[in-house]
């Protein structure tokens, strides 16, 4: 079985141009794609997850891929599949995103010498006169067919600026870039990036007279077809400050039993022999498979000794095994808290709770419990004594946090 073949049996591919000549490329190696990355964090999170595996996947078969980062599309923003505009990022924002991303994309991906190319989009967007680009561009677009597209439908009904509209040009022009510059030939995307891909094969198809490919993958959705990847506190981060190996772990662990052998599919390395095997696993069997995922999945972002520890955290949590140790930890210092603190400002500062509305919520639906006691009072004050012995804040069934006093 060539790559393709397996990226197929997975349930990976959406959408292709050509789908003779690329399974061609991609099982000989042959292939030099791209993915783009605009820089709306200084993190990458959960949906670029199935993206850089991919460009993992890709790459071991031989083939090169090219990371694209939007220095230049992301001081405009992607408007597909959003309901308004992006916020406006300053250029340094931009900039600083961009160099944050490529530590976190080693982690997947190899960028040594002849292997991988980072490319920002910055080089050619940023100074490019604007009759220029219209002149060179613009006469290849229909603006009939670019409304039609399946990226701006959302944003027609509340109102598409031309500042958006101009989106799907600049990354037609990347692939234009690329092909040009890096012989890359083809282009690698979410389900929801097509039209904007297919831009990009007609701009060189017509500029050059020559074949260019594109191929998107499924989107990682739940059960009821919402992107998976979204906490009540946010996204959730490949950079564990932002988002704890523990909480990536936990993330995993919870997913619905539905949605277990899907994600098992798209996102890990696992032999899908094994795979089939866990597909008729059903009860505790079926959380052992939650488990297998949660600790692949947190192993290929963060190391084997963080997915090792997230293991033991949540043992030691929820079946009484394991190393407590590793229980993740909210430090105080009591310089900073003489007389102690509420209970809403700890699930806040402790990141259980995103703000006081949301921790207010909670213990009035009797969600919150410090020290095995059920909090429902939300003006509850917690004294420096009982902060003490390192307690734990626990918050629904399934988030929890030491209190830890300095």
């Amino acid at each position: 079985m060539g790559v393709y073949e397996e990226l197929q049996e997975r349930g990976l591919i959406a959408q292709v141009t050509n789908e003779e000549e690329i399974r061609k490329m991609v099982n000989e190696g042959k292939a030099i794609f791209y993915i783009g990355f605009d820089p709306t964090a200084d993190s990458l999170h959960v949906g670029h997850f199935m993206a850089l595996c991919l460009m993992k996947r890709l790459q071991a078969a031989g083939n090169k891929p090219i990371a694209l980062v939007g220095g230049g599309t992301g001081m405009i923003g992607d408007p597909s599949g959003r309901s308004d505009m992006r916020q406006m990022m300053t250029t340094e924002m931009i900039d600083h995103n961009c160099a944050c991303f490529k530590k976190q994309m080693s982690r997947f991906i190899d960028f040594s010498e002849g292997k991988a190319l980072m490319v920002n989009n910055a080089d050619w967007l940023r100074d490019m006169n604007f009759m220029e680009f219209l002149r060179e561009v613009g006469p290849h677009f229909s603006v009939n067919e670019m409304l039609r597209a399946r990226c701006y439908v959302n944003r027609l009904s509340q109102g598409l600026s031309f500042f958006e509209f101009s989106y799907m040009l600049m990354q037609g022009y990347d692939f234009y870039r690329l092909y040009e510059d890096y012989g890359c030939n083809m282009e690698f995307g979410g389900d929801d990036q097509w039209s904007n891909m297919l831009a990009g094969t007609e701009l060189i198809r017509k500029k050059l007279g020559k074949d260019a490919h594109a191929m998107t993958i499924t989107l990682l959705t739940n059960k009821e077809g919402k992107k998976m990847g979204k906490t009540a506190s946010g996204a959730v981060w490949l950079d564990a400050a932002k988002t704890s190996p523990y909480d990536f772990y936990q993330y995993w662990r919870n997913v619905d039993d539905a949605d277990v052998g899907k994600c098992l599919r798209l996102l890990t390395f696992i032999p899908m022999e094994e795979i089939k095997k866990m597909d008729a696993w059903e009860g505790a069997e079926l959380n052992k498979a939650k488990e297998i995922l949660a600790y692949h999945l947190t192993e290929l972002v963060h190391g084997a000794e963080e997915a090792k520890n997230a293991e033991e955290a949540a043992k030691s949590l929820f079946a009484g095994g394991g190393n407590s140790a590793n229980t993740p930890k909210c430090v105080l210092k009591k310089a900073e808290y003489p007389e102690g603190i509420d209970i809403l400002n700890l699930l806040v500062v402790s990141g259980l709770a995103p703000s006081k509305g949301e921790a207010r919520r909670n213990v009035q639906q009797g969600g919150v419990s410090f020290a095995g006691e059920k909090i429902t009072d939300i003006g509850r004050q917690l004294s420096l004594s009982e902060l003490e012995n390192e307690p734990l804040l626990q918050k629904g069934k399934k988030s929890f946090m030491k209190i830890v006093l300095e």
